[in-house]
């Protein structure tokens, strides 16, 4: 029997051990999508407790909580104290057993604060204690943590009418040692449907400085977002795409459409689809002009509890997996814009892992042989980033693709302690090319082996994102 947790966790073989020991566990982070606070790092933010840093918003948590019974007064409750809450998570813990947020939560423990006992409810006031210790030294302030992990890059999640205000201090202060790096998230444009749709241009014009009336003003002032984007540093944009729009229609019908929903008419399913296809086509182009890497999350089934919707808010645990995804709609969203020679790099993060093999093949199909892996198949997200669904998307990627030029992990977190997630996504790569290997299905060839291993966790990404410009 293998002990928990050891420096060997996940590691089955012996090329698995090297791959990782000698290589993998070097490499600096390039977290290229999460949803942390510029705000906060910036500040340098303490924490007043391991609730704080841990339970604040991790939804994840959340959900695994109410189905061991845990009562929502503890879960999201506001009177309730960080240790009421640190120990119903404490309580919860032991029966989390095949769960990733088993791991993750001893990962965390042990390489931030150094604690390799269990978590449960017996070892609950001894972990709280020793945690709160050392989050209220200077050593474990937001920097000190994004640290400690070798973090070299973080691009946070921001909305086209946010000032940057952090990101700009960041840059100006230079004492920051990781790269603090904005990305364009244009949802509150695409999704005019929605209630807060007119609310959010009266916003924007606002920013931009003149109103905003027709669909050519709306382009105009993303058009300048994005370059007060691109001042800042961004080098991509992140679409949140529940079910992909894409239907023949014009600008000319957009136009309309868009006026329309500026005048407060309900507009049909039709409508909102063909405004949809031409926002993206239209920035589609734009970020390709930038250089900018295009990423899509597309298959979340969002607030099916609307209980729980009307009492706490969206992003608070009630999401789960869509069907699946309509490839005929991505690949003609991918084809017209590379007919225009506008097609920029892509990631597609797709959250229902039945659709793996159908993006990876598709992917392929716009590959353009100059810019290797132009097209990607974003890491297990979500409902995936577990030890089965990171096999699972990697499995399909080498299958199908090229795994070699995968850009790898990210966290998608809001919390400072989820770097570990990286190292957990980099076993489990060690682990699938070690199994290759001792399968005898590649050569034994541990130095070039290596370097595929450096590429995926670090090198790709870097060139990938345009990191070193």
């Amino acid at each position: 029997m293998k002990g928990f947790l050891t420096e060997d966790f996940l590691l089955q073989n012996e090329t698995a051990k090297v791959l990782y020991h000698q290589h993998a566990k070097k490499m600096p982070i390039i977290d290229f999508h999460s949803h942390l606070s510029a705000k906060e790092i910036y500040e340098n933010n303490k924490f007043s407790n391991i609730s704080e840093v841990w339970l604040g918003g991790d939804h994840y948590k959340w959900r695994a909580m109410r189905a061991l019974g845990v009562n929502e007064s503890i879960i999201t409750g506001k009177e309730v104290s960080g240790e009421e809450k640190f120990n119903a998570w404490a309580s919860s813990m032991p029966y989390l057993i095949g769960n990733p947020l088993y791991h993750w939560t001893h990962l965390e423990l042990q390489r931030y604060f150094n604690i390799k006992t269990p978590l449960s409810a017996k070892s609950a006031k001894e972990i709280y204690e020793e945690c709160n210790r050392l989050l209220a030294t200077e050593d474990f302030r937001v920097r000190g943590l994004i640290d400690m992990m070798n973090v070299e890059v973080i691009c946070t999640t921001d909305d086209p009418c946010d000032d940057l205000k952090y990101h700009q201090l960041i840059k100006e202060e230079g004492t920051c040692k990781a790269q603090i790096l904005p990305t364009f998230r244009p949802d509150k444009a695409v999704n005019i449907e929605l209630s807060w749709f007119t609310a959010w241009v009266q916003t924007l014009s606002q920013v931009v400085g003149y109103d905003i009336h027709e669909l050519s003003d709306l382009f105009k002032a993303l058009e300048e977002r994005m370059d007060f984007f691109v001042e800042c540093g961004c080098k991509a944009c992140d679409n949140g795409v529940d079910v992909l729009a894409f239907t023949d229609s014009t600008v000319e019908e957009a136009a309309e459409i868009f006026k329309k929903a500026m005048s407060g008419a309900t507009l049909t399913k039709e409508e909102v689809e063909k405004y949809k296809t031409q926002l993206y086509l239209f920035l589609g182009e734009q970020y390709h002009n930038r250089g900018w890497v295009m990423q899509f999350h597309i298959g979340a089934q969002r607030n099916n509890n609307t209980t729980m919707l009307e009492k706490l808010g969206p992003d608070t645990g009630y999401d789960s997996i869509n069907n699946s995804l309509d490839t005929q709609k991505l690949s003609k969203f991918l084809n017209s814009l590379n007919l225009k020679g506008a097609l920029p790099k892509t990631i597609i993060y797709d959250l229902n892992p039945s659709d793996n093999h159908k993006v990876v093949t598709l992917m392929q199909c716009f590959q353009d042989g100059v810019t290797p892996g132009k097209i990607q198949f974003g890491s297990g997200w979500w409902f995936n980033d577990h030890k089965d669904g990171m096999n699972d998307q990697m499995r399909a990627l080498a299958a199908n693709g090229v795994l070699a030029k995968f850009v790898g992990m990210l966290t998608d977190s809001r919390s400072f302690l989820s770097f570990p997630r990286h190292e957990y996504f980099r076993r489990l790569l060690c682990q699938l090319l070690g199994e290759y290997v001792e399968n005898g299905e590649y050569p034994n060839d541990v130095e070039f082996l290596g370097q595929i291993v450096e590429d995926i966790c670090y090198n790709n990404a870097k060139s990938f994102f345009n990191l070193d410009k």
